[in-house]
């Protein structure tokens, strides 16, 4: 399979403009995406863009990742309904920098390669342009009309809260963007999740009107959960590449529960296995869907990929003390079990408030946001201690149930776990 067939067969191309294809065969071509610093880290929907990027390289292609140190300043209205806070430069800075320092780990920059992949920052070029010359250099080559015509655009104006002048020039910078990478970087394409077509295409345009020029795009499509859920999103927020903000098990056990129908499909998406292996798991997952084939994989090939084989093997390590053998006494694990346990909550509590009962040691503890919501979860039997059922609504948190004469290990729901110490 050439490139584009296998991003087809991996379901990573949605829209496409005429001719790409042909320009890919054709010589080694230089291709961007761009990466709004919006935090010091991306997450997991970064991640397709990242792998795009990674499939173009291998393929032969140059890729360049465009960091927004300019348009971070501004926003992106693609998919908001509403106003993005503007990020102040010292904030910025910590942004790009992370952000930086994320894409050095998985494409491959070295130099010695004729491919070598490249990162721009278009604050760069956009720090010395002033506003009449950007209006001059670029406005005059767009029409409103044309501007107002595209989708993220349309639908604020459209909606309640509208679109500020700030946020409607933001296609126009994406736009200037492609423009100046063709013609100081020799960049012929750019890819993206379908929501930045518009923005996409405006670039094309731009390079057609201001310079003559044809350049190409295709989009890869937004990934979404089977049950209408925010890809990437669970209770407790984003899914980081950060180890610092996500930990390692935690990455680890969003693959692992994903949803079969959601497996099915991700297992192309995000990871490299070809494609002989990936039908072969997907049969074996239909004759026997109980061994969560798919699930184990994804979660292994991405935790490897992202954090490392140790931290890989350590999630797996947590994975089965928590949840692999439930009906072990809680007694049975030892001092460095507990302590070591990657993704469990850890923190302290006065040994002076032993004797506590079990909702108020749950709301003051923070294992539930108010003595309310820990009465209901315990009578509704959603809390464990020391891996036993709660049923009694007056239990006393005593000495008696320490383990190794300090430690209490607390599970909300299924896969909420707390090791609290009193000290």
């Amino acid at each position: 399979m050439n490139l584009l067939e296998e991003l087809r067969w991996r379901g990573l191309v949605q829209d496409i403009m005429p001719g790409t294809e042909d320009q890919l065969k054709k010589e080694m071509t230089t291709a961007y995406i761009g990466f709004d610093p919006t935090a010091e880290s991306l997450h997991i929907g970064s991640l397709v863009p990242i792998l795009l990027l990674v499939h173009f390289q291998r393929a032969g292609h140059k890729p360049m990742a465009l960091i927004g140190g300019a348009t971070g300043m501004i926003g992106d209205p693609s998919g908001k309904s509403e106003e993005r806070n503007l990020l102040d430069e010292e904030q910025l800075g910590r942004n790009v920098a992370g952000v930086r320092a994320q894409l050095q780990r998985f494409i491959d920059f070295d130099p010695a390669r004729s491919n070598a992949a490249e990162l721009v920052n278009n604050l760069d070029w956009f720090k010395d342009i002033s506003f009449i010359g950007f209006l001059r250099d670029a406005g005059k080559y767009l029409t409103v009309n044309y501007m107002m015509a595209k989708d993220s655009v349309r639908k604020r104006i459209e909606g309640e809260t509208g679109i500020s002048y700030t946020e409607f020039a933001y296609q126009l910078m994406q736009g200037y963007d492609f423009y100046w990478l063709y013609t100081h970087k020799n960049v012929k394409m750019q890819m993206g999740g379908s929501d930045q077509w518009g923005n996409i295409t405006t670039g094309t345009e731009l390079i057609r009107r201001k310079s003559g020029g044809e350049a190409f795009a295709f989009t890869c499509p937004l990934i979404k959960k089977a049950d209408g859920g925010k890809f990437g999103k669970t209770e407790k927020g984003n899914i980081w590449l950060d180890a610092e903000r996500t930990t390692p098990y935690q990455f680890y056990q969003f693959w692992l529960n994903a949803a079969d129908s959601d497996a099915e499909s991700w297992i192309k998406i995000f990871t490299f296995l070809p494609k002989n292996e990936i039908e072969s798991l997907l049969k074996a997952t239909a004759e026997n869907p109980s061994a969560r084939l798919l699930q184990k994989t994804l979660a292994r090939e991405l935790t490897v990929y992202v954090h490392g084989e140790a931290e890989y093997l350590k999630a797996v390590e947590t994975t089965e003390k928590l949840f692999a053998n439930q009906k072990a006494p809680a007694e049975s694990l030892s001092i460095e079990d507990l302590e070591g346990m990657e993704g469990v909550v850890k923190f302290q509590f006065p040994a002076s408030r032993l004797g506590i009962d079990i909702v108020s040691f749950l709301a003051e503890t923070g294992v539930f946001g108010s003595k309310g919501d820990a009465r209901k979860n315990v009578q509704a039997g959603g809390v464990s201690i020391n891996r036993t059922k709660v049923e009694d609504i007056q239990l006393l948190v005593d000495s008696k149930l320490l383990l190794h004469g300090k430690y209490i290990l607390a599970q909300r729901g299924k896969k909420n776990f707390y090791l609290v110490e009193f000290v």
